[in-house]
């Protein structure tokens, strides 16, 4: 019973974090799950990432209500995110390069820090912008912002392969690289995000699922933490400015890094 605690615990922090932030929750379970079992890589990442289409799903209801979902360029990311996530599950069981997770946790590190500068307005060559979106939320403020899609696409066949193969959630990369290069507004871009991770998560769900990769009597108890900590993590995101979204997914991104830099 204890554990059980524990795992709904774990499951609704890392839910309301991943919300707030736009991450999806992983980058907490995966490091828990390995600290408390002794278990292999790939059910790790498996377990997680069911844990985390149950998080975004939560999460992506809170912020439709919201209003803030750019819901065509979630589509366009989430569709580029599919086949990352498909290679990102068959590749849980191969890789083990020490080189690798130090390059990302210093890359993420980087990301911490340049993402509380602003977003240049002259962004040129394979940034410059060719698509405009105006969104109107829930409390009645307009979001305008442009952006190169293609660009975002490309990141996002990245991030759906990290999300698959980490288990961390691929929002890690998408949501600073939607600030910073796509100059999305902060909650545009958290909420946008965790509508592309529900997706992409669910394939990446079902390819763990079909490898044998998820360890159900975790799951349950992680997925009901996470089914309440995302709607809880959304109306928090909510009420908090800009400035402080950012600020809390520079946090998050440190913690992520630190996780990568002393993996394995």
């Amino acid at each position: 019973m204890l554990e059980a605690l524990l795992l709904l615990a774990v499951g609704m922090l890392a839910s309301i974090c991943g919300a707030v932030a736009g991450l999806g929750g992983g980058f907490i379970i995966v490091p828990v799950l390995a600290f408390l079992y002794t278990i292999p890589v790939a059910s790790i990442s498996g377990t997680s990432m069911a844990v985390l289409f149950v998080s975004a799903i939560s999460s992506t209801i809170a912020y439709a209500r919201q209003r803030r979902i750019d819901y065509r360029s979630g589509l366009a990311f989430s569709v580029a995110m599919i086949p990352g996530s498909v290679l990102g599950a068959l590749t849980t069981t191969v890789v083990g390069s020490r080189t690798f997770f130090v390059a990302l946790g210093i890359f993420l590190m980087i990301m911490a820090v340049m993402i509380n500068f602003k977003p240049t307005s002259s962004r040129g060559g394979w940034l410059r912008p060719n698509t405009h979106h105006r969104l109107i939320d829930q409390s009645g403020q307009v979001h305008e912002y442009s952006f190169n899609m293609w660009f975002g696409c490309v990141v996002a066949l990245f991030v759906g392969f990290l999300s698959s193969l980490f288990g961390i959630g691929g929002g890690s990369v998408m949501v600073p690289t939607m600030i910073l290069f796509l100059a999305f507004p902060p909650h545009i871009a958290t909420a946008t995000s965790m509508f592309s991770i529900l997706l992409s998560s669910f394939v990446g769900t079902i390819s763990h699922v079909s490898l044998g990769h998820v360890m159900w009597d975790k799951f349950i108890w992680l997925a009901i933490g996470a089914l309440v900590g995302g709607q809880i993590g959304a109306r928090i995101a909510s009420k908090i400015p800009a400035k402080a979204v950012v600020r809390v997914l520079a946090v998050c991104l440190f913690v992520v890094a630190v996780r990568m830099l002393f993996k394995g």
